[in-house]
This record gives structure tokens, sequence and C-alpha cells, in this order.
């Protein structure tokens, strides 16, 4: 495998995701916020990314979410930014302002501080929607890691990027 930057499970999953989509002729949006542009850095680091990846939106802050996806801010103030609603609303806006057959969107709380006792460091939500579907949304959420080891953040972003990855596959 070439050189990455990321680590060897994200670059594997990465260049799987890139080589299957690329098979299924579709094209993938991402609207990040926890991992912080991992999920789309992990793909543009694989050779022929540009036949998939058509755009990615970091969307950090709640301004972000409202500015650049959409994210209608009542969803945010009634459910928070790391909740399925808002989480499928991103996807939902990267989808609407791309060329994109499937979004992905990532929000959580990486740590070390932040968390709730609702939502603990180490929550994250993923929803993914697809172009000219019809049915429930997507949204699942996860808690990953130990947010209170020295490496708790790291090691939350790098299993929400996996998650995310897997998410992508056809």
């Amino acid at each position: 495998m070439p050189l990455s930057l990321l680590p060897d499970d994200i670059a594997a999953l990465a260049a799987k995701v890139i080589a299957e989509n690329i098979s299924a002729g579709r094209k993938v949006a991402l609207a990040e916020s926890c991992t912080g542009g991992l999920v789309s850095a992990a793909l543009t680091d694989v050779p022929g990314s540009s036949a998939v990846l058509d755009r990615g939106y970091v969307t950090y802050s709640n301004e972000a979410k409202m500015e650049m996806l959409g994210v209608p801010g009542d969803i945010i103030e009634a459910f928070g930014a790391v909740s399925i609603a808002c989480a499928w609303a991103m996807a939902k806006g990267a989808l609407d302002r791309s060329k994109a057959d499937v979004a992905v969107a990532i929000s959580g709380v990486a740590g070390p501080g932040g968390g709730t006792p609702n939502k603990p460091v180490g929550t994250v939500v993923f929803a993914r929607v697809l172009r000219n579907t019809v049915g429930e949304p997507e949204g699942e959420l996860k808690v990953f890691g130990d947010g209170d080891r020295p490496d708790g953040r790291a090691e939350i972003r790098r299993q929400a990027t996996l998650c995310a990855l897997e998410l992508l596959l056809p």
C-alpha cells in the first residue's frame, strides 16, 4: 500500500470505499463535525478519489451547520448538534447541495470535555441519505472510546472515521 498520512486501517478502508464506489458508479459527499475532515482526507489520500468524492463539508460550529448545510436552528435547539435529527439534516443538506448519490454526516463529542450525562464524551451520531430514495432516514448513535484517556479524543475520532467510511460502502 502506498504511503498514507493516516493509520493503516483507515487507509485500507478508504481505498475499499473508493474502489467499490467506482465500480458502483457512485459519487459521495460528506458533512463532518467531530471528525474535522478526516473522512474526506482519508478518501482523498486514495489515487482516483476524484471519481468518487464530490465534496466534503466541515461544519464544526452550529452556525456552519445551519449556514452551509441548511440545518434548521430548531433541530439544534430541540435535539442538539449531537443528535440523529441533526446528523440527518446535515446529510440531507450535503446531498441537496452536491451531485453525490449518497451523503454521510458525522457529529459527536470527541472530548475530553463537552460531554453530558445524556451525551457522554465519545457519543457520535451518523446519518446516511441516498438520492432518490423514499423511507425513513438512516441514523445511528454510537459511543466510542474512553474520553478520559490521554489518547481518548484521537481514538474517538479514529473510530468515528472508520464508521463513516463503512457507511459509504455501496
